[in-house]
C-alpha cells in the first residue's frame, strides 16, 4: 500500500545543478524539507548563490570537483546542465531525485500539488515489467492489477533502477519542434506509469527524474557535453539511451509517466539549434549503434562492467563518425573508476559551503495538503504563479448517517442475489 512507500530521507538525496539564486526551493518546501539537497554550481564561480535557510544542503563549486578528481577533472562538464553527475557521485544514499531550477510543482486534476519525491519512490521500490505490456500500466499502483491473460510466471516482474518523471506546460521539445510550435504547451495531465519495454529505447529528460544508484549506478552518467564539446543538449538524452541498454543486459527495469512537474521556462530556439544541429545527425546513428550493435559479455555482471564494456564499443564504433567519441569513451571509463573508488569510500568529496537543519518533513505524502484553484478556471499549471489561490482547508466535521439495513450481507446472500436475476449481466454471461 502507499503508506508503506512514503519517500525515506535516509534513503534519498536531490540533486539540482545551477547558476542562480535557490528561491526556486521554496516553492517545494512542503516536499522537500528535511530532505538532503546536494546543489552543484555552474557558471560564474565567483558568485555566492542565495539558498533559502530552511534547506538542508551541500554545494559544490568547480574548485571542489577539481580537488576531488585531480586533473581528470575534465569528466564532469562545465557550462552543462550535466555538471549534475558529480552529485550523483559524491552522494551516499540509495536514490537520487533530480530536478532543474525551472521547475515548480505541477497540479492533477484536483487541484492539489503533486509531490514527485513520493511518486518516484513508489515507482523505484515497486518492481517494473518489461517483458510483457500490462494494459492496465502499473500493475503494482493502488487500483491496478495484471490484467487477465498475463502470464503468472511474469508477475513478480524485475527490480525498477529508473523512474522517468515528465512536465506541464513548456514541452521538451528540439529546437526545430520549437520553431514550430511556439505557442504549444503541455496541458493535459495523464497519472499513469507505463514500463518501457525490453529492446526499446525512449527520450530522457533529466528534469524530473529519479534512479536507484546500487541497480543502475554509474549508466546514469550525463554524456559529456558543454565546454569545449562539439554538441550539447544531448548529455540527457545519452544517459537515457546507455542506461536502458545496460539495464535490458542486467534485467533492471525503467518506469516512465507519473510524476508530472511544471516546467516554466522555455529555452532560447536559436541557440538551441546552434547548440543541437550536430545532434540531429548524430542521433541517427548513435541511436542505432544502441539498438544493433551493442553486446555484453556473461562477466559484466554489474552497472560499472557493462559501462565499461559500452564504452570500449562506443570508441571502437563511433570515432570514426567524430573523435569526440573516443573521449566520451574515455570519460565513460574514468567516470566508472571514480564511481567504484567513491562507493569504496576512496573519495573524499569537500563542499564549498553547507547548512545542516534538524527540521522535519512537512508532507511526505502523494500530494499537497491543500487545494488550489484559478478566479478564471484556467489551467493550474499553465497559469502565472501569482493567478493560483490556495483553497483553505474545510473545518466542518464529516457527518456519518447510519442506516438500519434488512438483512445482513454476507457471500452466500451475494450469490443469492446474483442468481435471482435472470437477464445476462456482463458481455461475458452470454450463453
Amino acid at each position: 500500500g502507499k503508506r508503506s512507500l512514503l519517500p525515506d530521507p535516509n534513503e534519498i538525496d536531490i540533486v539540482t545543478p545551477s547558476i542562480r539564486n535557490l528561491d526556486f526551493l521554496n516553492e517545494w518546501r512542503e516536499f522537500f524539507q528535511g530532505f538532503h539537497i546536494i546543489i552543484i554550481q555552474d557558471g560564474d564561480q565567483g558568485v555566492s548563490l542565495d539558498i533559502p535557510d530552511w534547506v538542508d544542503y551541500e554545494l559544490h563549486k568547480r574548485v571542489d570537483i577539481k580537488r576531488a578528481l585531480g586533473k581528470n577533472h575534465w569528466i564532469i562538464s562545465q557550462k552543462d546542465a550535466s555538471i549534475r553527475n558529480y552529485g550523483f557521485l559524491l552522494s551516499k544514499k540509495r536514490y537520487i531525485f533530480t530536478i532543474d531550477d525551472d521547475c515548480r510543482p505541477a497540479y492533477d486534476n484536483r487541484g492539489h500539488k503533486i509531490n514527485p519525491l513520493a511518486f518516484h519512490y513508489r515507482n523505484l521500490k515497486t518492481p517494473s515489467t518489461p517483458y510483457m505490456l500490462n494494459t492496465l500500466y502499473d500493475p503494482y499502483e493502488d487500483g491496478s492489477d495484471f490484467v487477465r491473460g498475463y502470464p503468472y510466471s511474469l508477475r513478480s516482474g524485475v527490480p525498477t533502477g529508473v523512474s522517468h518523471g515528465i512536465w506541464m506546460n513548456q514541452p521538451d521539445y528540439d529546437a526545430p519542434t520549437q520553431l514550430l510550435k511556439v505557442r504549444e504547451r503541455v496541458s493535459r495531465i495523464h497519472e499513469m506509469v507505463l514500463t518501457v519495454p525490453a529492446g526499446i529505447f525512449f527520450p530522457l529528460c533529466s528534469m524530473n527524474l529519479a534512479f536507484d544508484r546500487a541497480l543502475i549506478g554509474p549508466a546514469m552518467m550525463q554524456g559529456l557535453m558543454g565546454e569545449g564539446m562539439p554538441w550539447a543538449r544531448y548529455d540527457d538524452m545519452f544517459s537515457g539511451w546507455a542506461s536502458k541498454s545496460v539495464a535490458d543486459h542486467l534485467g533492471i527495469g525503467i518506469k516512465s509517466g507519473m510524476p508530472y512537474i511544471r516546467h516554466d521556462k522555455a529555452s532560447n530556439p536559436f541557440v538551441n539549434l546552434k547548440k543541437e544541429y550536430k545532434g540531429l545527425w548524430w542521433q541517427e546513428i548513435v541511436l542505432r549503434f544502441f539498438m544493433t550493435e551493442v553486446t555484453y559479455s556473461a562477466q559484466a555482471d554489474t552497472p560499472s562492467k557493462a559501462y565499461k564494456e559500452l564504452a570500449g564499443q562506443i570508441r571502437a564504433t563511433l570515432t570514426s563518425t567524430h573523435q569526440y567519441f573516443d573521449k566520451l569513451a574515455t570519460s565513460m571509463e574514468l567516470w566508472t573508476d571514480f564511481w567504484d573508488r567513491a562507493e569504496n569510500g576512496d573519495l573524499k568529496f569537500l563542499p564549498s559551503r553547507q547548512n545542516k537543519t534538524a527540521l522535519d518533513p512537512i508532507n511526505q505524502g502523494y500530494y499537497s495538503k491543500d487545494t488550489y484553484f484559478t478566479e478564471s478556471g484556467k489551467n493550474l499549471n499553465l497559469v502565472r504563479h501569482n493567478d493560483i489561490t490556495r483553497k483553505e482547508r474545510s473545518s466542518a466535521k464529516l457527518k456519518v448517517f447510519v442506516y438500519e439495513l434488512e438483512h445482513e450481507f454476507t457471500l452466500e446472500k451475494y450469490i443469492e442475489d446474483i442468481n435471482s436475476h435472470s437477464q445476462p449481466r456482463s458481455n461475458c454471461d452470454w450463453t
